[in-house]
């Protein structure tokens, strides 16, 4: 059971960032992506208030299982681990956590820009095609 909880986190949280990143990349998904977007927030910053700005719940359950498998993890970001296991590279921390940041930072511009131009795309739709509309 332990170990396909560690596959399924590696594939799960992988999936997830993937989708935190690229989500806002098309229309149909961006609203998906701000929820994922506002529930990472949420861990990082509200959980890390009791836990460590940066805090990921899905990380910590992930290293529970590892360590009950018997892994040390030397790595404190998922994206460092994640490399490690990938690649064979060590990342320093630092470098990882701030990658991971500034993606954030870019994709939740990216994912809130484009939804609000989304939303006023509709609302200026639904005003052109309102019946009785005297305004033309």
């Amino acid at each position: 059971m332990l170990v396909a909880l560690n596959i399924f986190f590696f594939v799960f949280h992988t999936a997830w960032m993937i989708f935190n990143a690229l989500g806002w990349a098309w229309k149909r998904t961006r609203p998906l992506q701000l929820l994922t977007i506002g529930l990472t927030a949420f861990s990082w910053f509200i959980l890390g208030i009791w836990n460590g700005l940066g805090f990921c719940i899905c990380t910590q359950w992930h290293w529970e299982v590892r360590q009950r498998l018997g892994y040390v993890d030397p790595e404190r970001s998922y994206l460092a681990l994640l490399i490690r296991c990938v690649t064979g590279l060590h990342v320093h921390p630092d470098l990882s956590e701030a990658f991971t940041g500034a993606v954030f930072v870019i994709v939740t511009i990216l994912g809130v820009t484009l939804s609000l131009r989304d939303w006023r795309r509709r609302v200026s739709e639904r005003r052109m095609l309102s019946p009785g509309d005297t305004s033309l």
